[in-house]
């Protein structure tokens, strides 16, 4: 069995491709960019505002007392309204709404970190239950010509049928084994389709993870200051911090300027039989402030403080939460990293032990110092060892990464990734958006950007030979 094609993937090329096309970090771009829309959405209630009105009316029925009133009347108006003091709403409702864009551009940085932690994860599956077939399929092939041995061995008088016995069930359960690692092979390489948007092919040894740090305590002070959860966590802490003051403000008085235009035209109906006497259109204007001072609002005001209130004190008690969340999942990822590194030293020693050993009984079982069953329980043995290997190996790389994702250091920027462009970057639109006022500025319809999956064939179970070496638990 050989690979379909010759090309060949990298781990960089992966979180490459899903860096450009994955469908939850493109959604989470998209909801970022809506974020960033409620700073010009909160600067608008402290700006001017324009409206022009205009009406046609038909005065089917009048008072009888009524000798001048018009038959029909067209009016148009024109009203700015500009807001001079609102209590402090408004202000505090931008700082609150740009709080939430740094905390909505900390989740970003979040759902990248994660994305490329499944990546990772799924890159490493392939590699393992690619390994894992191949281990298993290798022992099909060893345990077949066993029993072919065997069974000639039979044939002389060398051997017993519960030697043969023996032999056919370690080959029914090696060839279950094998059907089994096919089927997690698919399944690992379907959960790469859909998180890079194409099929694995020949995949190569990940790179060696940067940055690592030396000790438990580093990670947890370096997760501390720049894991983006905990940021996203603080920055809503301190927009609920000024909605507590906007919801203060609604005790407080308004003051606003206006200026009203208006015309009106009675189509010479006004005035009745002595219309001539009256003026048949007009034009007025006016200018003035309005102060509106709230004396009782039926307790809403304070309720909604008091709402506020506890709406910021469970954002303060999430940031201590999530605080826990990352020192715990920090340390628990250090820990897991560091098993597991400690369990490939082992797994290396056991393989090597396991070769001896099986080479020595099969040595031993030729002049009969073995049974047929010291030689299946010996090759059991260096399977289970090599599998173990290829397990730590995957371990090892995807915990070492969780303890970068903790310390907010799995994103692009520090895995140096080349996207053939720019990396995205939020505050590009933000800085776009946030000064915009006129009400006609429209971007693109909404289109997706991320790759559909439907017409990447199926995945199938194809290996390819192991390494010059023979060695395929080295990767």
């Amino acid at each position: 069995m050989v690979p379909a094609t010759a090309q060949a993937d990298t781990l960089r090329e992966a979180l490459a491709a899903a860096y450009e096309a994955n469908p939850s970090l493109e959604a989470a771009r998209a909801q970022q960019r809506a974020t960033d829309e409620d700073v010009p959405i909160q600067a608008s209630r402290g700006g001017i505002d324009v409206s022009a009105v205009a009406n046609h009316i038909e005065f089917t029925k009048v008072s009888p007392n009524s000798f001048t009133a018009p038959e029909r009347r067209f009016s148009a108006g024109l009203d700015l309204t500009v807001p001079i003091y609102s209590g402090g709403a408004v202000n505090n409702g931008i700082k609150a709404a740009k709080e939430r864009v740094a905390a909505g551009q900390a989740d970003l940085r979040g759902t990248e970190s994660s994305v490329f932690s499944q990546v990772v994860a799924a890159y490493m599956d392939v590699l393992r239950t690619e390994a894992l077939a191949m281990l298993a399929g290798n022992q099909v092939e060893v345990l077949t010509i066993n029993l072919e041995a065997t069974n000639d061995r039979f044939e002389i008088g060398e051997l017993t049928r519960t030697d043969i016995a023996q032999s056919q069930s370690r080959l029914a359960l090696a060839q279950s084994d094998f059907r089994n690692a096919q089927a997690n092979l698919i399944s690992a390489r379907e959960t790469y389709i859909q998180l890079i948007g194409r099929a694995p092919q020949d995949l190569q040894a990940p790179p060696p993870l940067p940055g690592l740090p030396d000790t438990v305590g580093e990670a947890v002070v370096t997760a501390l200051d720049n894991n983006p959860d905990l940021i996203a966590a603080k920055e809503r802490a301190d927009a609920a911090g000024y909605d507590s003051e906007v919801a203060g403000a609604g005790r407080l008085p308004t003051i606003g300027g206006f200026v009203n235009y208006d015309y009106t035209d009675f189509y010479g109906t006004l005035g009745g039989p002595i219309s001539a006497n009256f003026a048949q259109d007009e034009t007025t204007a006016n200018i003035g402030v309005q102060v509106t001072v709230p004396i009782f609002q039926g307790g809403r005001p304070a309720a909604q403080q008091r709402q506020a209130f506890a709406r910021e004190t469970a954002a303060l008690e999430n940031v201590i939460a999530t605080e826990r969340s990352i020192i715990a999942q920090t340390r628990a990822a250090y820990a897991s990293w560091q098993a597991s590194r400690a369990v490939i030293e082992s797994s290396e020693a056991a393989v090597s032990a396991a070769e001896l050993s099986l080479e020595g009984v099969r040595a031993e079982n030729s002049i009969g110092n073995r049974t047929i069953l010291d030689v299946l329980n010996a090759e059991q043995e260096l399977l289970s060892a090599r599998a173990q290997l290829v397990t730590a190996r995957r371990n090892a790389y995807v915990a070492g990464f969780s303890v970068l994702a903790a310390m907010g250091r799995a994103e692009a920027r520090d895995l140096n990734l080349d996207t053939g462009g720019v990396l995205y970057d939020p505050q590009v639109n933000y800085d776009r958006v946030r000064s915009k006022i006129f009400d006609w500025q429209r971007d693109p319809e909404p289109e997706a950007n991320s790759t559909r999956t439907v017409d990447i064939p199926a995945a199938d179970a194809m290996i390819g030979p192991p390494d010059e070496s023979g060695d395929v638990t080295n990767y």
